[in-house]
């Protein structure tokens, strides 16, 4: 594609040892992706899309987030202006972006996939429009193009409990698909007593189960055969997306009545709340480390901020921060408490917060198993830390 614009095949590499180290082994190197939200559904039915906000702009809540900063009015950013006039608002939004990752990331996507070294902005957005529109045309880029040429050996997908995993079924019996994709256990919903849901999904997850859920074993019940279902569809991994790793056990006995006091219709005290969810998650660590799957722990996001714009828009929406009192030492209790059972799983831990960067790398050591690599780890910079920045603060010692 040549040296145009800003970038180039050394962008970011700065020296002659990383030239060296990116182009010699890292860029042949294949994409292990064991944490993704790609839609299986995309994949198994092979997308393809029609011009550059689809794949931009319908569902990235980053860059709806910096419209919304830079004046851009909702129509254009989740309403329903035409993509035309959506894709320029953020190319214009762009020339106030520079500096920020979504600067970087807008035009290398728009270099290595596109074949566009130019600059993005007002003036130039009619020209990359129309060069997306007749590149997305060609069939290499499709989803399983994208995904192809982006040298993806194995992607991990998001999944709940009660998922049928439908579209992974199709995806495993189609032989024209040479990359892996596999489910992950992403119990969420069925963790969060204390939402107004929680009953209709416990039904939705008996349906799925074929066990009826009354009382917290048969809640075990219900997901232990979902698990097993995960299992045989080739799930390895388990994830979590919490506030912050609970820690406020309590005796079976009272976490059962907490349990079936909800299923009745009851509401649950913050004290209830956490006391259900530690004994929840006590006891699928210790079935993730007997069936040998890796537990992924996300925390330290507070969920849509604006109670206005999310009763507008839903979740998900771009009002999610960071929670800035994430009690490491809960954590520590946690792992400790599995750990003292020989059932500590492999564990990843991600937190949004980058101040806690050091006490995790210290807790990090103190649960590691002799004999086995990197058994706990902390997981890539996450979301607001996903950044040059945000990278190098992580791995700094």
């Amino acid at each position: 594609m040549g040296k145009t614009g800003f970038l180039n095949e050394d962008f970011f590499l700065s020296t002659r040892t990383a030239r060296e180290l990116y182009h010699g082994y890292a860029d042949r190197l294949p994409i292990i992706d064991y944490h993704c939200h790609i839609s299986p559904k995309a994949i198994a039915e092979d997308w393809q899309f029609d011009n550059m906000t689809q794949v931009w702009l319908y569902e990235d809540h980053y860059k709806w987030r910096q419209m919304r900063s830079n004046g851009v009015e909702e129509r254009f950013i989740t309403g329903n202006a035409p993509d035309y006039e959506k894709f320029c608002k953020w190319a214009k939004t762009l020339e106030k972006a520079i500096g920020n990752p979504l600067y970087h990331w807008s035009h290398m996507e728009l270099w290595r996939y596109i074949g566009y070294g130019g600059i993005l902005n007002e003036d130039t957005a009619q020209e990359v429009w129309k060069l997306c529109e007749g590149r997305l045309a060609e069939e290499d880029m499709s989803v399983r193009g994208i995904i192809r040429m982006s040298n993806v050996e194995l992607m991990c997908t998001t999944d709940d409990p009660a998922d049928s995993l439908y579209w992974h079924r199709e995806i495993a019996g189609d032989d024209s698909i040479e990359f892996r994709v596999l489910p992950t256990w992403r119990p969420d919903r069925a963790l969060s007593i204390e939402k107004k849901d929680f009953v209709e999904y416990m039904g939705q997850l008996s349906q799925a189960s074929g066990k009826e859920i009354r009382c917290f074993d048969d809640w075990k019940e219900a997901l232990l055969e979902r698990m097993e279902y995960f299992a045989k569809m080739g799930c390895l991994a388990s994830d979590h997306g919490l506030l912050y790793v609970p820690w406020q056990p309590a005796e079976e006995k009272e976490v059962a009545a907490i349990f079936e006091a909800r299923m009745q219709g009851n509401k649950v005290s913050r004290e209830d709340e956490l006391k259900f969810k530690t004994a929840a998650m006590l006891w699928l660590g210790k079935e993730y480390a007997r069936r040998g799957w890796v537990m992924q722990l996300h925390f330290g996001v507070t969920r849509d901020n604006n109670t206005k714009m999310y009763q507008a828009l839903g979740a998900d929406s771009g009002f999610d921060g960071i929670y800035n009192r994430v009690p490491i030492n809960e954590l520590s209790a946690f792992l400790d408490a599995l750990c003292q059972e020989h059932a500590l799983p492999r564990t990843i831990l991600y937190s949004l917060n980058p101040t806690d960067n050091a006490a995790l790398g210290t807790l990090i050591g103190c649960f590691q198993e002799a004999g086995v690599a990197g058994k706990i780890q902390q997981g890539s910079a996450w979301w607001f830390n996903d950044h040059k920045t945000g990278m190098k603060e992580q791995k700094n010692p």
